[in-house]
């Protein structure tokens, strides 16, 4: 015989306060289950599940309040100092001889190119381009809160027995500069215990396989009971149904959000971020090598400062970096400082060398880049690839 689940009205009342008090999980009925699919149970926790703790009054379940503001500093923020004199802007030169080996390692690393025109075109000239990449980054911290919920196995209730410390009053363990990191905080004083919002607190929830009803329609005899003819379906003894493996027949499983427990504590959970918010200038460079393709390199560093706050970058040979660090600069300290507390900036400028090398290869010129520490090597036209394929 088919069996129907029990099923309850949803009348509990959340939001209210819960001071020190332990409810008592004993009292609950273990096979009472929570309303079946396509009545009016609920998939998120009620706004009045939640209790009004002064200071966090915009905290919402699951995020999406954004970040809290940090407070006005108490002391003056320090005037960024300039950093110190960079005189020697001077781009090395790449030999002819590296060039080479460099055009050479490319081409063998490509399995449709031959080694002829790396090893034996003619080098008609060579020409170094300055390019500078100017980086600042902003290490910032950012805090933002959020309801979160755990079954309830009688940990400590402290709600409403003090007042709950500010967002920013909360000490956490600020990483070592410039490495981003998470920090996940309980907040003292804003824990109480409610029922299960998907359960009801009765500790379990109908099974989704069966839809609580305990048995599923036998797939041997697709519910017949039968077979062939009059010959009895064995699988089931007949009844056309049989019991659901999921539920082992009960019709209900353990909740998964309280795992059976009827209760929940819920927190304020308080997310402390620590991000390292980057960002690159590179300068035009009229050499035809595309600015991505820099990204994947490194160059020479000719220029670093580290401080609370940075200053411009000045006196250095090229407009356009000095323009660059003003306006990054500017950027930064005024967006971040918005909704997040600077505690670290760092800038710095690399000479990147750019090497246009032109060749001759079988009566035709050709171009290719050698680029970056890494002697990296592009080139869009080389003369000697073929079509591969795998049999």
């Amino acid at each position: 015989m088919e069996r129907t689940p029990i099923v309850s009205d949803y009348g509990f009342n959340y939001g209210t306060p819960n001071p020190g008090y332990v409810p008592s999980a004993a009292a609950v009925p273990a096979m009472a289950t929570a309303p079946a699919a396509g009545t009016n149970a609920p998939s998120a926790p009620p706004a009045s599940m939640f209790d009004n703790v002064p200071g966090y009054e915009g905290t919402v379940a699951g995020g999406g309040g954004g970040y809290l503001p940090p407070p006005v500093p108490t002391v003056p923020i320090p005037v960024p100092e300039p950093g110190p004199a960079q005189p020697n802007w001077h781009i090395p030169s790449i030999t002819e001889e590296a060039a080479r080996e460099a055009f050479v390692s490319y081409a063998s690393s490509k399995c449709c190119y031959s080694t002829g025109p790396a090893k034996d075109g003619v080098i008609t000239s060579m020409e170094p381009f300055n390019t500078y990449r100017y980086r600042l980054e902003t290490f910032t911290e950012s805090r933002s809160t959020e309801w979160s919920q755990e079954p309830y196995t009688n940990q400590p209730v402290d709600g409403f027995i003090q007042r709950a410390p500010g967002p920013w009053e909360i000490a956490a363990q600020t990483p070592t500069f410039f490495q981003e990191n998470t920090q996940n905080i309980r907040v003292p004083y804003t824990s109480s215990v409610k029922p299960c919002h998907i359960c009801l607190g009765m500790r379990r929830t109908p099974c989704k396989e069966c839809v609580g009803c305990g048995s599923k329609v036998c797939w041997v005899c697709n519910g017949s009971g039968f077979r062939h003819g009059n010959d009895r379906c064995m699988h089931c003894s007949g009844r056309g149904r049989e019991n659901c493996n999921w539920c082992s027949g009960r019709g209900s499983n353990d909740c998964q959000t309280c795992c059976g427990k009827g209760q929940l504590l819920v927190f304020i959970n308080l997310k402390v971020q620590w991000t390292n918010n980057k960002e690159d200038f590179v300068v035009e460079q009229l050499s035809g090598l595309r600015v991505e393709n820099l990204s994947k390199v490194s160059g020479r560093e000719m220029f670093k400062d580290s401080q609370y706050m940075v200053y411009p970058v000045m006196g250095f040979p090229d407009h356009a970096v000095a323009q660059a660090s003003e306006r990054l600069v500017r950027e930064h300290q005024s967006k971040f400082l918005q909704t997040a507390r600077i505690l670290q900036q760092r800038h710095t400028i690399e000479l990147i060398p750019v090497t246009r090398v032109t060749y001759s290869w079988k009566g035709k010129s050709h171009v290719y880049f050698v680029f970056g520490n890494e002697m990296n090597v592009n080139t869009d036209d080389y003369p000697a690839t073929c079509c591969c394929s795998v049999m």
